[in-house]
């Protein structure tokens, strides 16, 4: 990334602040709150904008195509929805104009995605209607 201009900072600097970001502990419902703002398209729950509604729109967009690693097409398909996953189990969902949600398993599938999760979600989003699609 740095070969390519696309670091701002030093690299051991960039590093540090990567690592420290995926060690946050939290639970479904703190993750879940915590995204709540790419559902109500960049608003922050007590009204200001966080984000842009053109950026969340980026962010929501970037997590269905990227967001579940390789398997990507597969949950768009079968859930529905933007989603982004954890190697610890922890899948982040985002229903834009709903509500987030957050799915945890540690079982993970071939591709690093949490299989019990998917699962959840897919029922969730067939029972609720709630996909993008």
């Amino acid at each position: 990334m740095a070969s390519y201009g696309n670091l701002e900072n030093p690299v051991a600097r960039v590093l540090d602040h990567y690592t420290r970001h995926c060690a946050i502990a939290m639970g479904c419902g703190d993750l879940a709150l915590a995204a709540g703002f790419l559902a109500r398209h960049g608003l922050r729950r007590d009204g200001p904008r966080l984000l842009s509604r053109s950026d969340a729109k980026r962010i929501n967009a970037i997590m269905l195509t990227c967001g579940t690693y390789d398997a990507a097409g597969e949950v768009a398909y079968r859930v529905g929805v933007p989603a982004k996953s954890g190697i610890a189990g922890g899948i982040l969902a985002v229903i834009p104009g709903r509500c987030s949600l957050c799915a945890w398993s540690p079982g993970l599938d071939d591709k690093g995605n949490s299989t019990a999760g998917i699962a959840a979600l897919d029922a969730f989003t067939s029972l609720t209607g709630w996909s993008v699609f």
